[in-house]
């Protein structure tokens, strides 16, 4: 593997980051870009670099576009994974990728919150998923605590930050389909209304 802090070079790297960019705040790039360095280890760690399915170009673009949902441009109108990934086949789709791998990269967006059912569809959105579960804090898969430690110093996470949390409250306040029953948005905006009722 090159320097484990090293992103992908290219136009549609460079064009995938710089959407992420100007569409959410600093936080939560910092997070989509953790991801991506976290799925790059944990594909590294269990063999699957060399493995025919695996692109690090449509992984960097389904880890760094992930939370697009959570930006400026969703509309509020359907769950922030999906209004996600219809933002970056986009730009995929601008870009003159394959419909085939703007497939996969809406796949691995749209179900990257999906516990259960993202580990079973394929490689892209298994490491999708998982890169974005390390980030916020769930078993480190085996990854070395060192190269852990090596990402979060490049790309530090501030102390008790809740952007994430907060931007996807903030999505499923504004349609009843940003925020259907059973999703992560719907037990947040629960959990955030019960804090609000406890507060008064």
């Amino acid at each position: 593997m090159n320097d484990i802090l090293d992103l992908p070079p290219g136009r549609l790297a460079e064009a995938s980051l710089a959407l992420a960019q100007a569409s959410e705040v600093q936080p939560i790039v910092d997070h989509s870009i953790r991801s991506f360095l976290f799925a790059r280890l944990l594909a590294d760690h269990e063999g699957s670099v060399n493995d025919a399915a695996y692109d690090e170009d449509l992984l960097f673009a389904a880890t760094v576009m992930h939370d697009l949902g959570l930006g400026e441009h969703a509309r509020g109108q359907a769950r922030f994974e999906v209004e996600g990934a219809d933002l970056a086949a986009e730009l995929l789709r601008e870009h003159g990728v394959s419909d085939a791998d703007i497939d996969r990269v809406w796949e691995a967006i749209a179900l990257h919150s999906s516990i259960g059912i993202a580990h079973r569809r394929g490689l892209l959105t298994h490491l999708t998923h998982r890169g974005v579960f390390l980030d916020i804090g769930h078993n480190s898969d085996g990854l070395a605590e060192r190269l852990r430690q090596e990402v979060l110093k490049a790309y530090p996470r501030p102390a008790q930050d809740r952007s994430i949390a907060d931007a996807i409250v903030a999505h499923a306040i504004r349609s009843e389909a940003a925020a259907p029953p059973g999703s992560l948005a719907a037990e947040l905006l629960r959990q955030h209304r019960e804090a609000q009722r406890a507060s008064r």
